[in-house]
């Protein structure tokens, strides 16, 4: 049974692995992705993979809204880290902006998410190749 993430989190993976390959990603990318992922942890796991309310992508045009505004002042650009998110430890004065965690994937999961992001990418070399 796979565990159920903060899309943000899941997003901030996808940047980091993207850019790591060197693979462009943008809004409208990680937008696409998270339907994917989505759709795959319903087939593998049977549930949404994330905490947050999902949407359709043809109809509400993104998946997950609160990364949608997240990322929406890229607008189209390539993004190179993942957004921040403020933090206030109990007891504390200080705000700590920091980039948003990475998941802790099980090994079942990293395989997914391995899958969709090598289809990802493959998608985008056929879309290059086509447009050539």
């Amino acid at each position: 049974m796979g565990k159920v993430y903060s899309a943000q989190n899941v997003a901030a993976y996808i940047i980091y692995e993207l850019n790591d390959v060197k693979e462009f990603v943008n809004a409208c990318a990680i937008q696409q992705i998270l339907a994917d992922v989505n759709t795959m942890w319903q087939h593998v796991f049977g549930h949404s993979a994330f905490s947050e309310q999902s949407h359709d992508l043809a109809t509400a045009g993104y998946v997950i809204k609160e990364v949608a505004e997240e990322y929406r002042i890229h607008g189209t650009a390539h993004i190179l880290s993942p957004a921040r998110e403020w933090f206030l430890k109990y007891g504390e004065f200080q705000l700590v902006e920091r980039p948003y965690a990475v998941p802790d994937f099980s090994a079942k999961e990293e395989i997914v998410m391995t899958k969709i992001l090598t289809a990802y990418r493959l998608r985008a070399y056929n879309d290059i190749n086509v447009a050539v």
